[in-house]
C-alpha cells in the first residue's frame, strides 16, 4: 500500500562529515519525538568522496552531544545515481550543493531543495559549512529550523 511506504529524505552537504549528518540527526530526532519514526527512511551524504567511511567532524559530534541529539554509528558517504533515483526529498545544505549534484548526476526523482527553505525565519538559504570556520552551534540552529519546518511540510503535504 502507498500510504505505507516509507518517506525517503537524504540530507546533502559537500564531504558529509558537518552540515548533512548534523541534519540527519536532528531529522531523525524530531521524526522520533512525533511518533512518525516508522514513515521515514532518513539518510545523508556528501557530493564529494574526500572524506567516505569517516565519523562525522568532531565539531558536530560535539553540538549534537550538548543538544541530546544521538548520532549513531554515522558514517560518510557520497552520493551515488541510485541515490537520486531512491529518495523522494533531497535537502541540500547550499547552493554549491545543488548545483554539484546537477551536474553529476540526472535530475532526481524525488523533490530537491536547499532546506533553509523551509525556513522562512531565516536570513539565508545556505547553510554555511563549519568546516574551516567552526560556527557549530550557528549552524546546528540553522539546521535545526529548517528541520522543523520540513517536518512541518511534510506532515502537511503527506497527511502525517
Amino acid at each position: 500500500m502507498a500510504d505505507t511506504m516509507p518517506i525517503r529524505v537524504l540530507f546533502l552537504c559537500t564531504g558529509n562529515i558537518c552540515r548533512s549528518p548534523m541534519a540527519e540527526a536532528v531529522f531523525r530526532q524530531m521524526v522520533a519525538e512525533a511518533g512518525l519514526h516508522d514513515r521515514f527512511e532518513i539518510a545523508s551524504a556528501g557530493t564529494g568522496g574526500w572524506h567516505v567511511g569517516e565519523r562525522p567532524h568532531s565539531g558536530t559530534q560535539a553540538v549534537l552531544q550538548r543538544n541530546n541529539v544521538p548520532l549513531g554509528q554515522k558514517r560518510a558517504q557520497q552520493l551515488t545515481q541510485r541515490d537520486t533515483e531512491h529518495y523522494d526529498y533531497i535537502l541540500a545544505m547550499d547552493d554549491e550543493n545543488l548545483s554539484d549534484m546537477h551536474i553529476r548526476y540526472n535530475t532526481p526523482r524525488g523533490e530537491l531543495r536547499r532546506l533553509l527553505e523551509f525556513a522562512p525565519e531565516s536570513n539565508t538559504l545556505d547553510v554555511p559549512d563549519p568546516y574551516y570556520t567552526g560556527g557549530f552551534d550557528r549552524v546546528y540552529r540553522l539546521v535545526t529550523a529548517g528541520c522543523r519546518g520540513f517536518l512541518d511540510y511534510v506532515r502537511q503535504k503527506e497527511s502525517l
